[in-house]
């Protein structure tokens, strides 16, 4: 698998399509679909965008990163909400920081009127 192989599937496991993310990621229509190589700056904004490293794309190796969590009790929250909805996860990687915080304050208006109750 080459680089461009493991960037459609990147795609594919994120119900998305290369024109899509060429659309988001401000490059020219069929610009990834086309390329015999790929630019580091682009490479770097793909990376990010599906929170992968650059080695993980050239390569296919995971590269050795430290996992970040509070605590265990955080870890295995985080865990059992992807195992059984991924929703979180999906609105986190598809929004602005910004969008993001509204949507947990939204929440959190929610929790408080349901305790009201």
């Amino acid at each position: 698998m080459n680089t461009i192989d493991r960037i459609r599937d990147l795609c594919a496991n994120n119900s998305t399509s290369i024109k899509a993310l060429e659309k988001e990621l401000g490059f020219s229509n069929g610009s990834l679909a086309k390329a015999a190589t790929i630019k580091a700056d682009r490479l770097q904004k793909i990376a990010e965008h599906f929170h992968v490293s650059v080695e993980y794309l050239l390569t296919g190796e995971a590269q050795n990163v430290n996992s970040y969590h509070l605590n265990e009790e955080t870890a295995k929250t985080a865990q059992e909400i992807y195992e059984k909805d991924s929703i979180l996860f999906d609105v986190y990687r598809s929004v602005d920081k910004d969008r993001l915080i509204e949507y947990a304050k939204k929440l959190q208006e929610l929790r408080k009127l349901e305790e009201r109750e």
